[in-house]
């Protein structure tokens, strides 16, 4: 599904002249290109799926906010506009993100679920986690959250 999302906003980005759309999304369909050819050598013939892709998605924000934060104490505003733009892009294809009322409500829901009591059992709720909510938040965020709450 999110193959042919990609695809099809790239095509769209060339017949619209939109410079940094363009490029960026030929930036995921090149991560996405890697992680298929390091999946391929695992054994999955077909690549990564949905859920990975999201993953990747998400890693690219995370990496962008990075830089982002950076530029902007080395005082390059330039470039730090730049990675925002590419920020909009990627988020295009990423759901909706849950705030982080919601994020703690669900981290909350689901240590109750599992009557999670201890640190121990962090790697159970960050699982559960990442089952019911793929690409809506923010997991190492998430993951503060629960070792707070279990510490």
């Amino acid at each position: 599904m999110f193959r042919t999302e990609l695809s099809d906003a790239l095509k769209d980005a060339m017949r619209a002249k939109e410079t940094r759309a363009v490029s960026t999304l030929r930036l995921i369909l090149a991560a996405l290109k890697d992680r298929d050819i390091a999946a391929r050598g695992k054994g999955n013939s077909e690549g990564i799926g949905d859920d990975d892709i999201l993953e990747l998605l998400q890693k690219m924000v995370r990496q962008r906010r990075e830089s982002i934060e950076l530029f902007e104490k080395g005082d390059r505003q330039d470039l730090a506009d730049k990675e925002a733009e590419e920020i909009e892009v990627i988020q295009r294809f990423l759901p909706k993100q849950l705030d982080p009322d919601q994020v703690r409500g669900a981290v909350q829901e689901v240590i109750e679920e599992l009557e999670a009591a201890t640190i121990k059992d962090m790697g159970r709720v960050m699982a559960a986690l990442k089952e019911r909510y793929p690409g809506r938040m923010e997991f190492g965020k998430a993951s503060a959250l629960v070792k707070e709450r279990l510490a």
